[in-house]
């Protein structure tokens, strides 16, 4: 009987881990800005540059974050010498710059930057301010969001197809 019970238990076990019912990393659960750029496959270059700035606590934190997160290809269309130079651990102090000029204080949905006035200036985790374009979708600086309001468990991604650089 006592096998019997153990036997229809870990059934149950498999058939919700299947259905996906167990554990945090299956449908429908969420995860923080790390573990959700992780598992999109599309965010290499930045998770690895968020880790060699030390970033990595930081924005699997409480926040809540706005992150304005550059592709791979965004990543690829600057110099090569720009992303390798900034990987360096002698410029770590840049890349953190370049990194937290990609974050924004608090959750803000695509539906709270579209009632901005079209050219906001919008201070930035690192303290510079990007500039908010409505018309015709949404930009930041000069970079067009193609995939807006991934929610994560401590803030929200909004994807870019370029990288900011803080001037």
């Amino acid at each position: 009987m006592r096998f019997n019970s153990i036997s229809r238990i870990a059934g149950i076990a498999a058939l919700a881990g299947l259905v996906g019912l167990a554990g945090p990393a299956f449908a429908g659960e969420k995860a923080d800005i790390v573990d959700t750029a992780v598992k999109a496959g599309s965010f290499k270059t930045l998770v690895a540059a968020v880790k060699a700035a030390g970033l990595v606590d930081t924005l699997k934190g409480k926040g809540p974050f706005t992150v304005f997160a550059p592709t791979d290809a965004a990543f690829a269309k600057l110099p090569k010498a720009t992303v390798e130079g900034l990987l360096k651990p002698e410029n770590k102090d840049k890349l953190i710059a370049v990194l937290t000029y990609h974050a924004v204080p608090g959750r803000v949905m695509a539906a709270d930057a579209a009632k901005l006035a079209n050219g906001t200036k919008v201070k930035t985790v690192n303290g510079k301010t990007i500039k908010v374009f409505n018309k015709h979708g949404i930009r930041i600086n000069n970079a067009k969001v193609v995939k807006a309001d991934i929610g994560c468990t401590n803030g929200v991604i909004h994807v870019i197809d370029k990288v900011l650089l803080p001037k």
